[in-house]
């Protein structure tokens, strides 16, 4: 199970930071980093998009080309934690944030393409961002 916290309505150019928990399944016997994770969002008439993913093995990250230089994400695997910094935001940036993973083990490139069919995904968290 993934839950998502830190949301909320913040005005442009302003920061928030994402984090997402995992429990369950994920996290049990020490398994969570053995999984890499990643965030995704979905803005109002729109199909859900990959926005950052960390590596489960050798932390190496990658992200959306809009938002790079803008955004971080890192994981603490001791706490069963993925973090999403997130600074000068964007009203385009608006969206519901959805962390998610999938199979032990996966590529960043496989993840980034994760569907909402398949894989592990949090019930998602607004970010709205005022003009």
């Amino acid at each position: 199970q993934l839950v998502e916290s830190g949301g909320g309505l913040v005005p442009a150019g302003g920061s928030l930071r994402l984090s997402c928990f995992a429990s369950g399944g994920i996290a049990s016997g020490r398994t969570f980093s053995s999984y890499s994770m990643g965030w995704f969002r979905q803005a109002p008439g729109r199909e859900r998009e990959f926005v950052a993913g960390i590596h489960w093995s050798f932390g190496q990250t990658y992200y959306a080309d809009s938002v790079k230089g803008r955004f971080t994400i890192s994981r603490d695997n001791a706490k069963n934690t993925v973090d999403l910094q997130m600074n000068s935001l964007k009203p385009e940036d608006t969206a519901v944030y959805f962390c998610a993973t999938g199979p032990p083990r996966t590529s960043i490139q496989q993840l980034s393409s994760l569907s909402p069919q398949s894989g592990s995904w949090g019930q998602g968290i607004q970010v709205t961002v005022s003009s």
